[in-house]
């Protein structure tokens, strides 16, 4: 997979993933305000009712005391008894309360437990649709609640328990330790309101684990949708990705190729040239003729230089055994430092491996020992080794510099004064720096007591 197709499936994976997760994040964060919502719901009407729910006769005004549900008074309106003529009581035969089967006194057309004049889909208090009804006898039956008063001398008792998860001594407890609070959570999937009734101080605390599990079952399979919607991404962008940059791909290829095939091509008649301008020279003396042929030979020679080093900086990086590759470079420099007087050393930390491209890393390594044999003195010090995360190579040299930092040798065109009558272009460390860079690395130089040190950190 090449460098832009890797960015794309990265891009658009990041994108997808901030998009599923704000979605899923604003679905789970309103589910959970509606619980607490339809939670503080409930409490509030307990705390419009002391903290407990109405009574079931007291829910129903017209209802005499001890009179069962469906059942009808001892008399008619005016006192008339529920009597027919003839002495019948008000009952069918078979002791059937005086309804008709299938009747339970509400309006023709109104369903059973509908209020008068309340529209389908409609619950008690016109709310439509409410997702929770605390005037619904279901709720008030099921909810498990209980609630604690606590005189202004600091005394508590319980004015209401429902809930069999604690004893009444805990609950009292419970209760004691929220009377500084408010409203809220409390122990995971209980909530709680607290309010003043004079002197007195109530706590209220309500079960609400079934509706906080419902939340949490929708929470883990957001988690899972979010996943997998993750790998479908993936694997559909990865897919599409080979297709789309396909093309692209090809046309870098053949760049690539052009690139290389040119850089071969170029440099023997530049050589050739370059050689017969020296050949002429020889003969006939120089002149501004081959004066000329040799400036645009090297203007040439390095144009196809850069050509080079641009196709290694767009190469495919792998892991790369940096020890076998300098051991490998410091045999084939040593006979050449051996020929000007000079002496190679390396120590070389075995099983080194760095990602990036090994033609690069290649180039590189060749440059520092180029400026070495180049510039240095006697001697020369090649050390590759480990700290940490990191792997540091330095090359260091006897040369004539003053103590310092020397970070602008590796400015294009720049040449230090130990530089002076040596041929050179001021470009190699200029690309030991690029490739640094390119590899996520650092390289920095100094001298100190006669030596001068490269170092490069990847």
């Amino acid at each position: 997979m090449s460098k832009a197709r890797k960015r794309f499936v990265l891009y658009a994976m990041l994108s997808v993933f901030v998009l599923l997760t704000v979605l899923l994040g604003v679905i789970n964060g309103t589910n959970y305000t509606m619980a607490a919502q339809d939670a503080d719901r409930l409490t509030e009407v307990l705390s419009q009712n002391s903290g407990r729910f109405l009574t079931e006769e007291s829910a129903q005004p017209g209802r005499e005391q001890g009179q069962q549900p469906g059942q009808f008074s001892d008399q008619f309106p005016g006192g008339q008894s529920d009597q027919f003529p003839g002495g019948q009581s008000g009952q069918f035969p078979g002791g059937q309360s005086g309804q008709f089967p299938g009747q339970s006194g509400q309006g023709r057309g109104q369903q059973p437990g509908q209020d008068q004049g309340q529209q389908p889909g409609q619950f008690p208090g016109g709310t439509p649709f409410a997702p929770t009804n605390p005037e619904s006898p279901d709720m008030q039956g099921s909810l498990r609640y209980f609630t604690a008063r606590f005189g202004s001398d600091g005394s508590g008792s319980l004015t209401a328990y429902n809930i069999s998860a604690v004893t009444e001594e805990e609950a009292l407890s419970w209760a004691a330790s929220l009377t500084k609070e408010s409203t809220g959570w409390t122990r995971g999937s209980y909530r709680y309101r607290v309010w003043q009734d004079g002197d007195a101080t109530l706590v209220t605390v309500i079960d609400q684990g079934r509706e906080l599990t419902s939340c949490r079952r929708i929470l883990i399979i957001s988690l899972c949708g979010l996943g997998l919607g993750l790998l479908a991404s993936f694997l559909f962008l990865h897919f599409i990705g080979k297709r789309l940059f396909a093309p692209l791909e090809e046309a870098d290829r053949k760049q690539k190729q052009f690139i290389t095939e040119a850089e071969k091509d170029l440099k023997v008649p530049l050589t050739v040239i370059g050689g017969a301008a020296e050949l002429i020279e020889r003969e006939h003396g120089p002149s501004e003729y081959t004066t000329a042929i040799h400036r645009q030979v090297r203007k040439m020679t390095g144009l196809v230089d850069d050509l080079g080093r641009q196709a290694i900086f767009e190469e495919e990086t792998a892991p790369c055994d940096l020890s076998a590759l300098l051991t490998e470079l410091t045999a084939l420099y040593r006979p050449r430092f051996a020929e000007k007087g000079m002496r190679l050393d390396a120590q070389i930390t075995p099983d080194v491996t760095v990602t990036g491209s090994e033609e690069l890393l290649r180039r590189i390594g060749e440059e520092l020992l180029e400026n070495a044999l180049k510039f240095a003195g006697p001697q020369t010090d090649l050390s590759l080794s480990r700290e940490g995360q990191r792997v540091r190579l330095t090359v260091t040299n006897d040369a004539l510099l003053a103590d310092g930092n020397y970070e602008h040798a590796f400015d294009r065109f720049t040449r230090l004064p130990n530089a002076e009558g040596v041929p050179g272009s001021g470009l190699g460390l200029a690309f030991v720096k690029d490739g640094a860079k390119t590899l996520k690395g650092r390289v920095s130089a100094r001298a100190e007591a006669g030596r001068f040190i490269l170092q490069l950190s990847l």
